[in-house]
């Protein structure tokens, strides 16, 4: 098993003034920049996010029964476009951009290799809200799709493992600010998580920034 050292599995590094931590992670591209963002921007933001976002709770259909999926969602973007997304039997149009939602956007664009058309968040309100293994490879993301995913609020342990490979497995905390991309072939060959915890915690603000490439029909 991998474990979370980052002497072993990150190699500093510097991107368009923006300090860096690229995974050593087989069949992955993952960078992680754990200081995107300062801590009264952080701050700032996720207090216009948590008033001003229109979160909803979705429900989806396991076994027959009707579950809350435990976290608040929203999906933002060039609604102009009629954009929709699909994940988990959940089908969402987008709401047009807010100010801040494009101000965080204009942050991060430069620093991957697509054009953001759309943003997925997700509020985790307390330690009972979490997401289970997934990955974010839903046709109409393309098959190397480029996630740009922004922390803000409580800082929260993120989980990745190997598809195939059973015993390839990482964790790392995602604090306050911080950027993580995943690109390449990573959604292909790994999932991810953020799992509930017992201790309390306070709410987190996720955003994974993200191109749709093309509609289902």
């Amino acid at each position: 098993m991998i474990v979370g050292m980052m002497t072993d599995l990150f190699v500093d590094l510097d991107y368009s003034s923006a300090a860096y931590q690229s995974l050593k992670l087989q069949d992955a591209e993952v960078r992680l920049f754990p200081n995107f963002f300062s801590a009264n921007e952080s701050d700032h933001f996720f207090n216009m996010l948590l008033a001003e976002i229109d979160w909803c709770q979705e429900e989806m259909k396991m076994y027959g029964r009707i579950h809350k999926l435990p976290r608040l969602m929203a999906w933002y973007g060039d609604s102009a476009h009629n954009l929709q997304y699909e994940f988990s039997g959940i089908r969402k149009n987008a709401i047009k951009w807010s100010e801040d939602l494009l101000q965080i956007k204009k942050r991060i664009q430069p620093h991957i290799d697509t054009k953001i058309n759309s943003v997925l968040l997700n509020l985790y309100r307390d330690e009972k809200d979490g997401v289970a293994w997934h990955s974010d490879d839903e046709p109409e993301l393309g098959r190397a799709p480029t996630i740009a995913s922004i922390s803000f609020g409580q800082e929260r342990e993120f989980q990745l493992k190997h598809k195939k490979i059973s015993n390839l497995r990482h964790s790392m905390i995602l604090p306050n600010g911080s950027l993580l991309i995943m690109s390449g072939s990573t959604q292909r060959h790994w999932q991810h998580q953020i799992p509930k915890r017992t201790k309390g915690m306070t709410p987190r603000i996720n955003l994974t920034f993200r191109t749709v490439m093309r509609m289902r029909s």
